[in-house]
């Protein structure tokens, strides 16, 4: 269940469930009221088991934090430097993938997460790199869980780094641990200035924030200066890099910082 917004989650789980319900109960009722009226009532009850309150939101983020425990031994044992990117929809994390993809080639693999199709996947394998798409429903965000079964499909011989592209999204996925080392949060220019402000938990964890689609900025009146200062209340610790896919301004930046 997703902490912030309820929302489900539809993938298979196998359970084996042991339920043995012995129910044993046992009212004895003596009536001795006297009413004055020639009845006799005397009750006598059996007490109840106290009742217990499950927090079901914190019993999901602990199996999550367990999930992404044994994702960040796979990465460990195989070698494997694990990026998340997040953002909202639109903000340029696939064209960021398909180019960063093609520049690694063949030491990078992706693992993408929407809630239908296996569109964004199959434009990634175009690339000539691994692509494994999770869908998710109705769920609005990637879990460690959704990860560790994707991890099953992909061969990770000559593999240095695996970029998870998160459901766009700037809310849930930010509670998700997925195993990952560092997170990337994109902000394109078309969004505005105080996307950071409006939602500063994604912010605040990045350990990078990358500014996409730089070409348009001037046409959409971005005020650069604002958005940098935004970033940096919100997310003091985190790099931020600007960038173009569509005309490699700034690539090299996000590679060197790839490699570092």
């Amino acid at each position: 269940m997703c902490d912030h917004c309820g929302c489900g989650h539809p993938h298979d789980h196998s359970h084996e469930h042991n339920h043995n319900h012995d129910h044993s109960h046992d009212h004895s009722h003596e009536h001795s009221h006297n009413h004055g009226d020639g009845h006799d009532h005397a009750h006598a009850h059996a007490p109840s088991e106290p009742m217990r309150t499950i927090d079901v939101r914190k019993s999901a983020m602990a199996q999550n934090q367990r999930h992404a425990d044994q994702n960040r031994g796979w990465f460990r044992a195989k070698g494997l430097t694990a990026f998340n990117l997040l953002s909202s929809p639109g903000a340029g994390k696939t064209a960021l993938l398909e180019a960063t993809l093609k520049h690694l080639l063949p030491h990078a693999a992706a693992i993408v997460g929407d809630l239908q199709t296996e569109n964004d996947a199959i434009r990634l394998r175009a690339s000539g790199a691994q692509a494994v798409q999770i869908t998710t429903g109705a769920t609005c965000h990637l879990d460690a869980h959704m990860v560790l079964h994707a991890l099953e499909k992909i061969t990770t011989d000559g593999l240095k780094f695996l970029f998870i592209e998160n459901v766009g999204n700037l809310v849930c996925p930010a509670s998700y641990d997925l195993g990952e080392h560092r997170r990337v949060v994109l902000l394109s220019v078309t969004e505005g200035e105080d996307k950071p402000l409006k939602y500063p938990v994604i912010f605040h964890h990045a350990d990078l924030v990358l500014i996409t689609k730089c070409d348009l900025a001037e046409a959409v009146g971005f005020q650069r200066e604002d958005a940098l200062k935004n970033i940096r209340q919100v997310a003091p610790r985190a790099k931020i890099l600007e960038l173009s896919v569509k005309t490699g301004a700034g690539m090299d930046a996000w590679f060197a910082w790839l490699a570092g």
